[in-house]
């Protein structure tokens, strides 16, 4: 009569990201544990990998700061979702508005005018010598509907603002997620020395890297 076949072990729930999959007993021969000092070895391993991809890239950060004027930055927040998400990584390019100034649809970061310590991420939407207007939600820039149709539906609110004529030297910006967003409409203008640089890459996570125009 042949030998039942094995039952597979059922697990429930998620596995949580990193962890390793629960892995079934196959029936193989059992093996003694490692000896304590086998495993300090192999920790010790571990942390020394660890300490040197840090190192790395620590390194290839700083090449990128020095050489070509870039700066590594994390979101935090989803003031620009959908285009970016909480905890994506982000290169700055800091040397490009010496070469020439912002531009509508730039998406850049910037010191918050009230506390120049903080930093967000907006697009911009104004530049100088713009009239800004908000008619229930949708944009008006020298009376003429801005095309956003990377917003959708449910990021918009229905509010109203302005018109406002955008001083020289200053700049009108928002977050892509109307409705969770702290900006110029609450704010006011940014000031271009408060324009840190323009985002051109996200790396992080790889899946969904893009570089932005």
């Amino acid at each position: 009569m042949p030998a039942p076949a094995p039952i597979e072990p059922s697990y429930s729930g998620d596995i949580q990201p990193g962890a390793r999959p629960p892995v079934a007993d196959a029936g193989a021969a059992e093996r003694s544990e490692p000896s304590g000092l086998s495993l300090f070895w192999k920790r010790f391993a571990d942390e020394l990998f660890t300490w040197f991809k840090t190192l790395a890239s620590a390194a290839i950060y700083a090449t990128l700061i020095v050489t070509f004027g870039m700066q590594v930055a994390r979101v935090e927040g989803q003031s620009m979702a959908p285009t970016l998400a909480d905890q994506d990584r982000l290169i700055v390019n800091k040397l490009v508005y010496r070469m020439h100034d912002p531009q509508r649809g730039d998406i850049v970061m910037l010191w918050f005018p009230q506390n120049p310590e903080k930093s967000f991420v907006k697009r911009i939407i104004g530049e100088p010598g713009d009239e800004v207007q908000v008619v229930d939600g949708h944009l008006f820039v020298n009376k003429v509907p801005l095309r956003d149709d990377y917003v959708p539906r449910e990021y918009r609110g229905h509010d109203d603002w302005g018109p406002q004529l955008i001083p020289d030297g200053y700049y009108f910006v928002l977050g892509d997620h109307r409705n969770n967003s702290s900006d110029s409409r609450h704010w006011g203008f940014v000031p271009k020395k408060y324009v840190i640089g323009k985002v051109q890459l996200r790396w992080w996570p790889v899946g969904h890297a893009r570089i932005f125009e």
